[in-house]
């Protein structure tokens, strides 16, 4: 048979997609990059995609060339500073911030992109998200900085923490 009478004859079947979700399979994703964050602490994973293409990937860890938290130390151990207080006050930039950085290194535009993150950006990554252009944020855990959610409610970005997606 020639491959022209083989094609008339081809026919494709429906079949029901039982592959999880794309915000489970890049939610587990974000869990994966996690593991390479030397924090003591958190461990924390991003993602940044669009048309279900990853354009950038972060975890939180010190700035390049500096050393990792497993070598120097936690300075905000060292200095007794509770979570969720003087975030400056810290050698890590946030997995958000990396991803970020990331993407604006190789010029790659995030407008209306989505980020994906293993807990629920802090205000500081809220603000940077939202000059990003992303218009979609995806978290696993939460975190609690309610400053976040005026950031993003006000704006107008579309949230979805915990359980809640809508498996685009």
């Amino acid at each position: 048979m020639d491959l022209e009478s083989y094609l008339k004859n081809v026919t494709i079947k429906e079949s029901k997609d039982e592959r999880e979700s794309w915000d489970d399979y890049f939610k587990r994703l974000a869990r994966l990059i996690a593991e390479r964050s030397t924090c003591v602490h958190r461990k924390v994973g991003a993602l940044i995609v669009k048309d279900k293409r990853i354009l950038a990937t972060g975890y939180n860890q010190p700035p390049s060339g500096f050393p990792h938290c497993d070598q120097i130390g936690c300075i905000r151990d060292d200095l007794d500073i509770p979570s969720g207080r003087n975030q400056e006050i810290c050698y890590g930039l946030h997995a958000e911030q990396n991803a970020l950085m990331q993407a604006a290194k190789f010029g790659i535009s995030t407008e209306g992109a989505t980020i994906y993150v293993t807990h629920k950006p802090c205000s500081v990554c809220a603000r940077l998200i939202i000059n990003a252009g992303i218009k979609r944020v995806v978290y696993i855990e939460g975190y609690p900085d309610p400053l976040t959610d005026f950031f993003f409610k006000t704006c107008g970005i579309e949230v979805y923490g915990g359980g809640e997606s809508e498996g685009r």
